[in-house]
């Protein structure tokens, strides 16, 4: 309750009736310290101008010569007292103002209208002791004088000294100054009691306006408070109803805009972020936050983000030429083009579109990297063809057995192009997808025993320890029987050719769950960590000066993969540099029925 009377008072002392009460009561203390400022100066004005005026009536010339007659006798002091005496009236000798007769030397007391014993010089007796008569002119004195020489010849023999102690007119300062206290007060209640009436008729209308503002900016649009008068606040009044509506009109137009945008923005392809004026992120849409990787509770500014690209300043300045300005960036391994562009016109932003340009960077890199691979796999062949084919047409003495070597060369070179082409064309197919499957239901075990005997020779060749580790009981699967062939043959030439010979290889097949499961394990030179993730890449090979000198084209773990994933399984690696490679790969198997298993 404290706490809410705290806040009503503090509310009443900020309020409109409140400062209407200050404003009046301190016009009405401005305007009685003016006049009362003024009176008292007054009263202290007149005293003076009182006091000027009866010195200068009663010290004429006459009343001056009969003083310096008076002073010539033996006791010319008594004799002057009486004399001034005689003009008290006129002089206003009062308790408050006394005359005294001085020495003219030494400004000592000789007689006086009350009983003093002596009086400090002042300003005055000083002057009146020079020759002159001497007056108190500054009003902040606490005493008004007058001090008048009584001359014998060039001496100055007594002087009539007139003081006024000015407390008669302290006396009618102070009574002034009550009575202007006592109006100030009755003036402050006054104020008191139009302030609250007037404000009363203003701050009600205000007060009614407030509460429909308050229910306005909570988003109540039906609530418009009633113009009782054609004044002014009447007339805002109407004004503020007019503007109602066309806020709520606004605001369901705004509202209709904005949610357009958030859904074009959330559902745009491309990542959108808006800086304000002054750099700091307004909007952001899910696409930039996975494309710049930063998190939703992020909130960096463009420096922080685009900083090392444009610098902010370049996109708003105004006297800039350019409209959009574009530019490549890379972070988190993606390759970015963003488009610049300032929006509003005094305080200038900046839009920035984000375009993924990462899979079109990757396709162009590996078109340019799969011609060159290509360029340089054919020219190799094409060159030993062209340079034994010249040396043949050339030399016709050459011998017999020469000559059958060369044509022996061209063959093999004409084998591995062809070999080639036929691996470009089946990754055209599959690219493509205009492979001419044949899909049937075969028995696998039939299938790696006639890898396993095509590849016999070639084993031998190389002194190879080959072993075979089948399941008793192996399925039947479901694919393309040749093709899958060609998986195997492909994944064992390799462990074939880059196993040192005298190495050891392992074939080994299983059924796992409902996926069939093939693996070669070989005892070779193994394969770098970081080259692992590619060698299923078209033309990738770990070691091409190797990989060329055993007839390798790079293209045989790239079929192998995409021959895989068409049914429906997986291939991978392990390897270990120096101990040796295993590469597994999966494919789904058959359903068990009473079908027709084909051979």
């Amino acid at each position: 309750m404290s706490g809410q009377g705290g806040k009503t008072w503090g509310g009443f002392f900020r309020s409109l009736q409140m400062k209407l009460i200050l404003v009046l009561m301190v016009l009405n203390l401005s305007v009685m310290a003016i006049i009362g400022t003024f009176l008292l100066n007054r009263v202290s004005s007149f005293y003076y101008d009182e006091f000027t005026s009866q010195m200068n009536a009663v010290f004429t010339d006459s009343m001056y010569s009969m003083l310096v007659s008076e002073a010539k006798a033996e006791d010319g002091a008594t004799r002057l007292k009486d004399a001034v005496g005689a003009f008290s009236a006129s002089l206003g000798i009062n308790s408050y103002r006394n005359y005294y007769i001085l020495s003219g030397t030494t400004g000592s007391v000789l007689a006086g209208s009350d009983e003093i014993d002596s009086i400090v010089p002042t300003p005055a007796v000083l002057a009146a002791i020079e020759g002159r008569i001497g007056q108190e002119t500054r009003l902040s004195k606490g005493y008004l004088d007058r001090a008048v020489p009584i001359m014998d010849g060039e001496t100055v023999r007594y002087i009539v000294y007139i003081r006024d102690t000015k407390q008669q007119m302290q006396a009618l300062s102070d009574q002034l100054f009550s009575i202007i206290l006592q109006s100030l007060l009755v003036g402050f209640v006054i104020s008191i009691l139009l302030s609250l009436l007037l404000s009363k008729q203003i701050t009600q209308p205000l007060e009614t306006l407030t509460k429909s503002a308050k229910r306005l900016s909570k988003g109540d649009f039906e609530s418009r408070p009633e113009a009782h008068s054609n004044d002014e606040i009447g007339v805002l009044t109407d004004t503020f109803n007019n503007m109602a509506e066309t806020l709520q009109q606004t605001l369901e137009t705004v509202n209709g805009e904005r949610t357009k945008l958030e859904t074009l923005f959330l559902y745009l392809a491309d990542g959108v972020t808006a800086f304000s004026e002054n750099g700091a992120l307004i909007h952001k849409n899910p696409v930039a936050e996975e494309l710049l990787g930063i998190s939703a509770e992020d909130t960096p500014d463009f420096a922080s983000l685009y900083g090392e690209v444009v610098s902010f300043d370049e996109i708003v300045n105004p006297a800039s030429d350019k409209r959009m300005i574009e530019c490549d960036y890379a972070v988190s391994g993606r390759n970015l083009k963003l488009m610049f562009a300032a929006y509003g016109e005094n305080e200038r932003g900046v839009l920035v579109v984000i375009h993924d340009n990462t899979e079109q960077f990757k396709l162009e890199e590996a078109r340019r990297e799969f011609v060159a691979n290509v360029s340089h796999e054919l020219r190799t062949p094409l060159t030993n063809v062209k340079s034994y084919a010249e040396t043949i047409l050339e030399n016709p003495d050459t011998p017999i057995e020469m000559r059958e070597r060369f044509c022996n060369v061209i063959l093999n070179e004409t084998d591995r192009m062809t070999r080639i082409v036929k691996d470009l064309l089946t990754l055209s197919r599959l690219d493509y997808k205009k492979m001419d499957w044949k899909i049937s239901r075969f028995p696998i075990a039939k299938s790696i025993d006639n890898v396993c005997q095509a590849m016999k020779i070639e084993i031998e060749n190389h002194k190879h320890t080959f072993h075979v580790d089948l399941d008793e009981e192996l399925p039947v699967v479901v694919g393309d029987r040749e093709r899958l062939e060609q998986v195997l043959v492909n994944v064992l030439s390799n462990a074939v050719k880059y196993t040192p010979d005298g190495g050891e290889i392992t074939l080994r097949a299983g059924k796992v769950g409902e996926m069939m499961r093939i693996s070669v394990t070989d005892t070779g030179l193994g394969i770098p960590k970081k080259d692992q993730k590619r060698v299923f890449e078209r033309f990738y090979r770990v070691d091409k000066a190797r990989s060329r000198e055993r007839g390798g084209t790079g293209l045989g773990l790239a079929i192998a993969k995409e021959i895989v994933e068409y049914h429906g399984g997986e291939i991978f690696i392990e390897s270990e540099l120096g101990k040796g490679t295993t590469i597994t790969f999966t494919f789904a198997c058959a359903p068990k029925d009473e079908g027709q298993v084909l051979a």
